[in-house]
C-alpha cells in the first residue's frame, strides 16, 4: 500500500470530539479548547522492547499502545481529545499487520471518543509505535503528583499485578492456566480510568499517578514529589481472585514493581475519602484505601510498606526486607 492510500485508509469520516476543526488532510491539525489547560503526552513503543510477536498481536499493539496515553489524561484529571500517531514500518511488514495496527488504536479511540487528526509514517528497520495524546482540564484542577498533604490517605483504583502475571504468562505460554485469559487480556487490553478521574473534579485537592512500572515506583513518585513519607499496608493490597492462585512472593512481586495495569494511585483528604468512594460507585470503579500520608522530617519522600507488623523501606526498585 502506498502512502497516499494508507493515509485515506485511517482517515476519519467524522469527527468524534466537538474540539476538533481539522484532522488529517492539511500540514498540521487543528483543535479549540477554550477555558480549559491543555494536556499532552507522548509514549513510544519498540519492537523488541516493549512489545514483541509472543505477547501481542498488531491488534494488541496499537490498542495498548494508545490505552497507556489514554491513562496519562486520566492521571492529570484531564478529558482525552485527540491522538497522533507516529510509526516506523520495516519493509517486510504486512500492510493486514499494519492495519490490525490501526484497528487497535481506532477501537480504543472510539470507545473514548478521540479523533485520530495527524502523524508520520516512515520505514526502517524495526517497528516503532509513537503515540502523542492531547486533552484538556478545567483550569486549576490538574491533578499534579505533588498536591499531597499530610494526613492524606492513600488510595488505588482496580486490581493490582494482573498485567505482569499475564505478561510472564504469555513469556512462558501458559495460556492454559486458570484465569490465563483474564491477566493476559489486563496486560493486552487495559482500561484506563478517565471516567472515574473526570468525576473526581468535584474534590478541591487530589493527587493522582497512573500505575505504569509498579506500586513501588508510583508511590515513590508521588513521595518524592511532595516531599513526604507515604506508609503502605501490604495486606490492604488489591489483587484479583485471578492472581491469589500465585504464591505470595509471586505476588508480591507483580503488584510491586511490575507495572503496566494502568490503574490510579492517589491520595485525598480522609474529609473527601466519601465523596471518592461515592464517585467510585457512580462510574463502576474499584477503589480501595491502602495506606496513608505523613509530614516526617528525614524520611520525607521516602515510601515504607508494612509487612508481618513491622514497615520496611520500598525502594523503586522493589520490595526490601531488613535483615
Amino acid at each position: 500500500m502506498n502512502e497516499f492510500d494508507f493515509i485515506r485508509s485511517i482517515k476519519q469520516s467524522t469527527y468524534r470530539n466537538s474540539t476538533t476543526i481539522k484532522g488529517i488532510g492539511d500540514d498540521a491539525a487543528i483543535f479549540r479548547q477554550p477555558y480549559q489547560d491543555i494536556v499532552t503526552a507522548v509514549d513510544t513503543f519498540v519492537d523488541g522492547i516493549h512489545f514483541s510477536n509472543k505477547t501481542m498481536k498488531p491488534f494488541h499493539v496499537g490498542y495498548r499502545a494508545l490505552a497507556a496515553n489514554i491513562s496519562d489524561m486520566a492521571a492529570m484529571g484531564a478529558d482525552p481529545i485527540s491522538y497522533l500517531v507516529s510509526i516506523v514500518v520495516p519493509s517486510h511488514y504486512s500492510d493486514q499487520g499494519l492495519a490490525e495496527i490501526y484497528r487497535g488504536l481506532d477501537v480504543i479511540a472510539k470507545e473514548y471518543q478521540l479523533d485520530l487528526i495527524g502523524g508520520d509514517t516512515v520505514t526502517g528497520e524495526q517497528l516503532v509505535l509513537s503515540v502523542t495524546i492531547n486533552g484538556a482540564v478545567m483550569r486549576d484542577k490538574v491533578r499534579y503528583r505533588h498536591l499531597m498533604e499530610p494526613g492524606d490517605v492513600i488510595f488505588v483504583t482496580g486490581t493490582i499485578g494482573d498485567s505482569s502475571a499475564g505478561l510472564e504468562l504469555l513469556l512462558n505460554e501458559q495460556s492454559d492456566l486458570n484465569g490465563a485469559e483474564y491477566l493476559i487480556n489486563r496486560h493486552r487490553m487495559p482500561t484506563p480510568r478517565v471516567k472515574f478521574a473526570k468525576a473526581l473534579a468535584s474534590i478541591d485537592r487530589i493527587a493522582l499517578n497512573d500505575i505504569s512500572d509498579g506500586i513501588a515506583s508510583e508511590a515513590n513518585e508521588l513521595a518524592q514529589a511532595s516531599n513526604l513519607a507515604i506508609y503502605l499496608e501490604e495486606r490492604d493490597l488489591p489483587i484479583s481472585n485471578a492472581l491469589k492462585q500465585f504464591t505470595r512472593n509471586q505476588q508480591l512481586k507483580y503488584i510491586l514493581n511490575g507495572g503496566e495495569d494502568f490503574e490510579l494511585i492517589g491520595s485525598v483528604s480522609p474529609c473527601n475519602w466519601q465523596k471518592v468512594k461515592q464517585i467510585a460507585k457512580q462510574t463502576e470503579t474499584p477503589v480501595v484505601i491502602i495506606g496513608k500520608v505523613r509530614e516526617e522530617g528525614k524520611n520525607n519522600g521516602t515510601v515504607f510498606i508494612k509487612n508481618n507488623n513491622d514497615y520496611n523501606k520500598l525502594r523503586p526498585s522493589g520490595y526490601v526486607h531488613k535483615n
